[in-house]
């Protein structure tokens, strides 16, 4: 097999699987160990140069991150990375001494954000110091997109969303708030450079079965009701609520009604429990609330009466006509092929049904652009989607690109980040007149020894018995009363440093140097995983079955070198090793080394703002392990 190319940046990236996972590919070890020796502005800014919204997905990231991470083949509970995200940003100092400044020097080029999710807060962020003018429209009064519409402030305090947003609009932005963009050739008229699309999926599903025309005045699509919430429009629902649908928005749905007057509010889903898409800690919210989720039930009819006489419940009010009363459900079950396609076959019960006044239809999002001309030279295809590059973001039209939910369909905030910066290079690329695919910046990567003596390293290698913390909530008794207390209290300074504490400190590599080794099997045998093998060389798969332990895992790669005197080869499986470093505590020639790999995705503007943090990496390894 050929030696590995540990030059290669993207080697070692997959073997960071925390960093590796996360769409932006934020350090993730490194701003953790930041966050354990208490350096949590240099933790937030290492953040906010990957994922822009440090403070806002510390509370709601979708946390990609956390399936990947090491820890849990140890003792299957992950790091919490995501609420150790909250850590830096709850105790940070002011950080806008090291955000960029403007003004910024004009560079004659002009672009429309449409939009301010996510995605195009991020091409702002990106573009601006270069001196483009940004000129941001979105419908709403402020920023944030579906941040502020969709996600209740139980989870995302508005006071956070909004001061994180501002750290973009003080870049300098034009923007056009409570804008409605109704025709994208006006845009393209008005001479822009180019125009990113950025508006999300914002139409709900529909649910078109029997009863919904009749029950209409108490049925609600889930994303337009929280939206309603959000602003204020809405601020009370029936006390008997059925939420339809399994996904995240399904339970900041039930998990508003609850706070807005519903008492029996409950959960019913096609899909078996375990098969939800919802993550298992909105579950896990949802359910701690004393909302039960229904599985295994499809939605038959919506159930309404003829109601001529005074509602009883608003006694002002005389209601004329149906009124919903209920649902009809359809029990079933999951039948799975020999191909692994899941089928929902009827049990043959009987229907049930379960009584409502209210019902929040929360069966997925979908894409809309009625306000985008069919004329103009972008593509759709056949689910009128716009067709756009997964590299560049550029649709058909050379000056329109697309991001966030509004490109390939829903998906998340860190997701939308992540387009943003690769949207924000092409439109670079393009206002210079490069070619958007061969002159994309690589990633900023290094390599750099850990070593500070003989057998002493400058990172904290132990690992630590922790078990997984549990982030602390607030009582039922505030947070059912109130839509705007704030659930999750996050950790404490102390608590972040325990956690943090656990962390594997996965981008800190085992580098092997051929050459010194002298096949004593040292390393062989003071691995706790037995993850390193000194055997005859062959094909990948037959090293695979060699090594001490079977390497099985294919999706992470084997470190192999040659140039042993023995003429065998070193095979390490990257899926096991624990970077506990003893190794190269162990190896008596130094050819095995600890070495920091940093890789950090390049963005547009080319400045890499956690730049501040590496002036201050080399004292992370002293961290005071006293508490």
């Amino acid at each position: 097999m050929k030696p590995t190319n540990i030059a290669d940046p993207e080697y070692f990236h997959k073997v960071v699987d925390c960093q590796y996972a996360c769409p932006s590919h934020t350090p993730v070890p490194e701003y953790i160990r930041l966050i354990a020796a208490g350096k949590y502005t240099e933790a937030y800014m290492v953040n906010w140069d990957s994922n822009v919204f440090p403070g806002i997905l510390g509370r709601t990231c979708d946390r990609p991150c956390e399936p990947a991470c090491r820890r849990g083949r140890i003792d299957e509970e992950p790091v919490a990375i995501c609420r150790l995200k909250r850590v830096a940003a709850d105790n940070r100092d002011d950080v806008k001494p090291f955000m960029p400044k403007a003004p910024f020097p004009a560079n004659g080029k002009k672009i429309a954000l449409i939009g301010a999710g996510p995605a195009s807060l991020t091409v702002a962020r990106d573009l601006a110091p270069l001196g483009y003018e940004i000129h941001l429209f979105d419908e709403q009064f402020k920023g944030g997109g579906f941040m502020r519409s969709q996600i209740p402030s139980f989870r995302l305090p508005e006071k956070v969303l909004e001061e994180e947003i501002d750290y973009i609009l003080d870049l300098g932005i034009h923007t056009h708030f409570k804008h409605y963009v109704s025709s994208l050739k006006e845009v393209l008229d008005a001479e822009y450079d180019a125009v990113f699309v950025g508006t999300g999926a914002p139409r709900g599903r529909e649910l078109n079965i029997p009863g919904r025309e009749e029950g209409s005045a108490n049925i609600h699509i889930g994303i337009n009701w929280l939206g309603s919430v959000a602003f204020e429009h809405t601020n009370k629902i029936g006390k008997t609520v059925i939420v339809l649908g399994g996904g995240n928005t399904a339970m900041d749905c039930c998990r508003t009604a609850r706070r807005l007057g519903g008492e029996d509010v409950k959960v019913i889903v096609r899909s078996p429990f375990e098969t939800m898409k919802a993550s298992p800690w909105e579950k896990e919210d949802a359910m701690h609330e004393d909302i039960p989720i229904i599985d295994n039930h499809v939605p038959k009819s919506f159930v309404w009466e003829a109601e001529d006489q005074e509602d009883a419940g608003n006694a002002d009010q005389s209601v004329r006509g149906p009124r919903l009363v209920g649902m009809m459900f359809e029990k079933v079950k999951a039948v799975y092929d020999e191909n692994g396609k899941r089928s929902l076959v009827p049990t043959g019960e009987p229907e049930v049904f379960y009584p409502a006044d209210d019902v929040l239809v929360a069966i997925g999002q979908e894409n809309a652009f009625p306000w985008i001309e069919r004329n103009l030279g972008i593509d759709f295809d056949k689910w009128e989607m716009p067709i756009v590059d997964r590299t560049t973001f550029q649709s058909t039209h050379a000056k329109v690109f697309f991001g966030g939910d509004a490109a390939f369909g829903p998906e998340n905030v860190i997701t939308a980040v992540a387009h943003g910066h690769q949207a924000a290079i092409s439109i670079d690329l393009l206002c210079k007149g490069e070619n958007l695919l061969t002159h994309r910046p690589p990633p900023h990567v290094n390599l750099r020894s850990m070593k500070m003596g003989i057998h002493e390293w400058a990172y904290d290698s132990k690992i630590d018995e922790y078990d997984r913390l549990v982030v602390p909530q607030a009582p039922k008794t505030k947070t059912l009363t109130n839509r705007k207390q704030e659930v999750e209290l996050g950790f404490d300074p102390l608590a972040g440093y325990e956690e943090a504490m656990r962390c594997l400190n996965c981008d800190v590599q085992t580098v092997f140097d051929a050459p010194k080794c002298i096949e004593c099997d040292a390393c062989v045998d003071i691995c706790p995983t037995a993850c390193i093998s000194f055997i005859p060389d062959g094909d990948e798969a037959d090293l695979r079955s060699r090594t001490k332990v079977p390497a099985e895992n294919l999706a992470q790669p084997i470190y192999v070198q040659d140039g042993l005197k023995t003429g065998r080869v070193m095979v390490k499986d990257e899926d096991v090793c624990l970077h506990c470093g003893l190794c190269a505590e162990r190896c008596p020639t130094a050819a095995w080394d600890m070495q920091a790999f940093w890789y950090n995705v390049a963005k547009a503007n080319g400045v890499k703002y956690g730049e501040m943090t590496q002036i201050t990496r080399s004292e992370n390894g002293s961290q005071n392990r006293e508490r």
